[in-house]
């Protein structure tokens, strides 16, 4: 009963949307309240729930979104995503551009939260796609591709290394088996994914994306824009201090949080927090591409008064798919679909997989599905002697499958690249669920070598 509630959810949000043209948002509470009721929640705790769902999703991410939009947009108003845009094409050519993007991505995807890494790569990834003349999805493709997959097999994300830790696998072989799967999941739903793409819907490619957040792009002269080494310092600053909270963690902790902090572990979380770290790379922008380019405070506040008008709406958006994840969680859902797998004899790594694919169907967040079959499938492993590394990366594929409008990456997407919702499934959902087939692929194949 439960996941046919979930289903009429899911149908009357489509209706909304897409036949009578309301509001994501608002479509989007409307449904959360409704699936509430149809999944026989007591009335008086659906508000509750919503509000827990909206806060839950928004919490940190409204400042993570609101100074990483800010930081964009200084970027880009004083020439440096320009500078940055046109380096990387005189340099890598433009047949190699989606590589290019594609590697980048990468790199920083491994230090950064999802939302954090669209929110960086977007402004220069649309600068880059202008000043090529080349779709934006061209290189948007590429670069969510490679964002997906350090967050769903490489520590220190946030899920697999929660479930390495529930499961008892080694972080290290995690993250060196991750790098194995990820890599060539990354070029497949990448590169080759676009070739594809563009093929079955080549309206989507044809979308400008939504370049409000980071204002029209101008062309700047080489003498007025900044150079390109303070330009990417500026950009990649939130991850150089993610990464050193990282690095720190895995070495000098050992990939543990320490019982008694010393001051310096204690210095080191701080500015490693995605919250904070974004504030420290705003007030350096405001240095590098204001103060030091001789723009006045009135400009600064300026650029960043217009960052945050525009990212207004997506940040709603997202909390409304916050808000309908929760209630689907609240209402049970979970747990329907943890006892259709009780008693069940195929191979645990692909129990793992599959159970994470219908948790992520039916809850959206890939971390909420990833930790539930985690604790479905423990149980099961310990019996049949599976390398738990390889369960985690198992389990983590299963988390990418088919991201829908119950998951807030769905609506980032959408809303950045200026998609319909239709376009948004041929091509988001359609690219996460070939990493997570070619994810669990892999992993059998590294299973036959390792077993």
């Amino acid at each position: 009963m439960k996941l046919l509630a979930l289903l009429i959810g899911i149908i009357f949000l489509l209706v909304l949307i897409i036949r009578f043209k309301i509001n994501t948002f608002v479509a989007l509470v409307l449904t959360a309240a409704v699936t509430a009721l149809l999944l026989g929640m007591p009335m008086q705790n659906i508000a509750t729930s919503i509000e827990t769902g909206i806060g839950g999703q928004l919490g940190e991410l409204s400042m993570v979104f609101g100074f990483g939009a800010m930081l964009g947009r200084l970027v880009s108003d004083s020439g440096g995503a320009y500078i940055i845009a046109n380096t990387l094409i005189e340099k890598f050519g433009r047949a190699r551009l989606q590589l290019a993007v594609m590697v980048a991505s990468f790199i920083l995807g491994i230090a950064l939260f999802f939302e954090v890494g669209m929110v960086l790569l977007v402004p220069i990834v649309f600068a880059i796609a202008v000043e090529a003349g080349v779709p934006i999805l061209f290189l948007g493709i590429p670069m969510a591709a490679a964002l997906s997959v350090t967050h769903g097999f490489l520590p220190p994300h946030p899920a697999p290394t929660a479930i390495a830790q529930a499961l008892g696998a080694n972080d290290g072989k995690v993250l060196l088996f991750g790098l194995v799967v990820a890599i060539p999941a990354a070029y497949i739903a990448g590169p080759l994914f676009t070739k594809v793409a563009e093929k079955f819907a080549p309206g989507a490619f044809e979308a400008k994306g939504n370049l409000s957040s980071i204002g029209e792009i101008k062309h700047f002269s080489k003498e007025e824009s900044p150079s390109f080494g303070i330009s990417v310092l500026t950009a990649l600053f939130p991850v150089i201090l993610m990464a050193i909270t990282t690095v720190y963690k895995m070495t000098v902790e050992g990939g543990t949080t320490p019982k008694n902090p010393t001051t310096m572990d204690s210095i080191v979380a701080f500015i490693g927090s995605p919250s904070i770290a974004m504030l420290i790379s705003l007030l350096f922008a405001m240095w590098a591409m204001g103060w030091a380019r001789k723009r006045t405070t009135a400009q600064i506040m300026e650029s960043l008064e217009n960052a945050v008008k525009s990212i207004a709406m997506l940040l709603l958006v997202i909390g409304g798919g916050g808000a309908f994840k929760q209630v689907l969680i609240d209402g049970g859902v979970g747990k329907e679909v943890a006892s259709m797998f009780a008693n069940t004899s195929i191979s645990p790594l692909i129990l793992g997989w599959l159970v994470t694919v219908v948790l992520r169907v039916a809850l959206g967040s890939a971390t909420v599905s990833a930790l539930t079959a985690a604790g479905i499938v423990a149980p099961l492993m310990a019996q049949s002697g599976v390398d738990p590394a390889l369960m985690v990366l198992a389990i983590g594929a299963g988390s990418l499958a088919a991201s829908h409008v119950n998951d807030a990456g769905f609506w980032m997407f959408k809303e950045y690249f200026d998609l319909s919702v239709k376009q948004t499934l041929q091509i988001w959902t359609v690219l996460e669920t070939v990493i997570s087939v070619v994810g669990i692929i892999i992993v059998m194949i590294l299973n036959m070598f390792f077993h």
